[in-house]
């Protein structure tokens, strides 16, 4: 079996516990073992990231399923922990905020996410920013945690007190991760292994560096989340992506249970090869699908452009709202107006195009204030993105 890290006692909530405190990366004593099962998987995952990329590069916006699939990754990460907003949620807020509404901080923690990795990534790509690393993860972690349900817990920067995983005290806990005193230390190491040019690929450097920051666990709270935010960033800055089309928490969400399983393996006996094939898995079934919306979307706006065009009614006004709908699926007469740059009329008379088309469907039920979708845009994205239906009690 292989040594991963070793324990030390420290006390938490007037409680003694073992913490877990993980040895640097990558794997040693044994190595890593690439059989020929592994180096398969990593070479699928290598060819379906690379059709993701030209999935990506073959429409003429690839901005579109930036927006969309950065925004499903938000949405999938944030329900792995808890939150209770939908794709659907999140764009309907997007397109006319209800603030007091019962989904309004399980939304504020999902923007979150989508002004960190949208921070963050723009860092990464200017000539003075903040390089992947340390830094760049405690403000990433500033901006996830700003405002939501976990503003109190000192965001962007490191724990100050032991923390654990499970259980409703610390001798009960799933998994204690290091004493805070030792977070600092094993954060300035991945941040090394993060610049480190091994013989390993990047996809699976890339697995093995979202245990590691899971185990680490450097902060009161966001660990999750931003773990996973880690991901599709490495994936960008290491060149396997040319944009953050992969929802990768998908793979997580639907494996849930696989997916703590195998962490606890790793950590309690070694097992990073089986965490590894996991993570590969994902990256390949994602991927697979990822490409295969995008191309989906591409195919329905391009049927609806035509059906538009042939359309009796059609404006150049609903044209151009048609050409808007990838990044705005869910739109309201006064956003109409503002994206168009035009009337309320205009805007009304331009929407009422694209619903006697059958592009657009009212879906608010109201006369006033009503808010329209592009139903079957929308039907193909959101897949794996609802939750699940409630269980009603026994009778």
């Amino acid at each position: 079996m292989r040594v991963t890290g070793r324990y030390e006692s420290t006390g938490v909530a007037g409680e003694a516990v073992r913490a877990f405190i993980p040895l640097p990366l990558p794997p040693s004593s044994p190595p890593l073992v690439i059989d020929a099962a592994l180096a398969e998987g990593i070479r699928r995952a290598e060819e379906s990231l690379r059709l993701l990329n030209l999935a990506g590069a073959m429409v003429p916006d690839v901005g579109w399923f930036v927006y969309a699939f950065v925004r499903k990754e938000a949405v999938v990460s944030s329900q792995i922990e808890g939150t209770q907003a939908t794709l659907v949620d999140l764009l309907a807020w997007e397109a006319e905020p209800s603030p007091g509404a019962p989904i309004e901080r399980d939304v504020e923690e999902v923007c979150n996410h989508l002004d960190a990795i949208t921070w963050a990534r723009a860092e990464l790509a200017r000539d003075d920013g903040i390089p992947l690393s340390v830094r760049l993860l405690h403000e990433a972690h500033r901006r996830l945690m700003s405002g939501a349900r976990g503003a109190d817990k000192n965001p962007g920067q490191p724990r100050r007190t032991q923390n654990w995983i499970g259980g409703a005290r610390p001798s009960l806990a799933a998994f204690v991760p290091p004493p805070p005193h030792l977070v600092p230390d094993l954060l300035s190491d991945l941040e090394k292994y993060l610049h480190v040019q091994d013989d390993l690929s990047p996809i699976v450097r890339a697995a093995l560096v979202h245990v590691q920051f899971e185990t680490i666990h450097p902060y009161l709270d966001g660990n999750g989340r931003l773990g996973r935010l880690l991901v599709s960033l490495m994936l960008e800055a290491w060149g396997l992506l040319q944009h953050p089309l992969l929802y990768l928490s998908l793979h997580f969400k639907r494996h849930r249970s696989t997916y703590y399983e195998l962490l606890t393996g790793v950590r309690e006996r070694g097992e990073w090869e089986a965490w590894v094939r996991f993570f590969l898995d994902g990256v390949i079934a994602i991927a697979d699908e990822a490409a295969t919306t995008a191309r989906d979307l591409f195919a329905q706006t391009s049927a609806d452009q035509a059906r538009v065009l042939a359309g009796k009614g059609t404006s150049v006004k609903a044209l151009r709202l048609l050409a808007l709908l990838p990044r705005h699926p869910m739109v309201t007469i006064p956003r109409a107006a503002t994206l168009l740059s035009t009337s309320m009329p205009t805007a009304t008379k331009a929407i009422q195009t694209l619903v006697d088309e059958g592009v657009l469907q009212e879906t608010s039920g109201r006369k006033r204030d009503r808010t329209f979708a592009y139903g079957r845009y929308l039907e193909l994205l959101r897949v794996g993105t609802d939750l699940p239906p409630e269980v009603p009690p026994a009778t």
